[in-house]
């Protein structure tokens, strides 16, 4: 069992930036794949960044790449999501969540555990 919280979503304005920070509590935090979704109103949760286990690897939705970074420090418990350039669009509630497989990384059904979300909301 993990648990999940995020932090560091608020409101900000159109080309600012944010980093959204996960901090993880239970079993060995090194063990899974962490993955980052977000959400609106009346849509499906969609893929947004995942992690490896060591770091090395990270993957990224097509349409983010470049604005977004994924990081984690394990000595922390911590994965983080550095959001640059931000949106109106980018506005959702983020969610972090842990996978202890990697087959589909993108998949919302890989993931076993996650946080109670973290609200972004950029003006225009």
């Amino acid at each position: 069992q993990v648990q999940l919280v995020e932090s560091g979503g608020e409101l900000v304005q159109a080309g600012g930036s944010l980093r959204l920070s996960c901090a993880a509590s239970g079993r060995t935090f090194s063990s899974y794949i962490m993955g980052w979704f977000r959400q609106t109103p009346g849509k499906e949760r969609e893929f947004v960044a995942a992690i490896t286990r060591t770091g090395v690897n990270t993957y990224y939705a097509d349409s983010l790449k470049g604005r977004f970074t994924v990081s984690r420090d394990n000595a922390k418990n911590t994965v983080y999501l550095q959001m640059n350039s931000l949106k109106p669009e980018d506005t959702a509630v983020y969610y972090c969540a842990a996978a202890l497989t990697s087959s589909y990384y993108y998949l919302i059904d890989s993931y076993n555990y996650w946080g109670q979300g973290t609200q972004v909301t950029v003006s225009s």
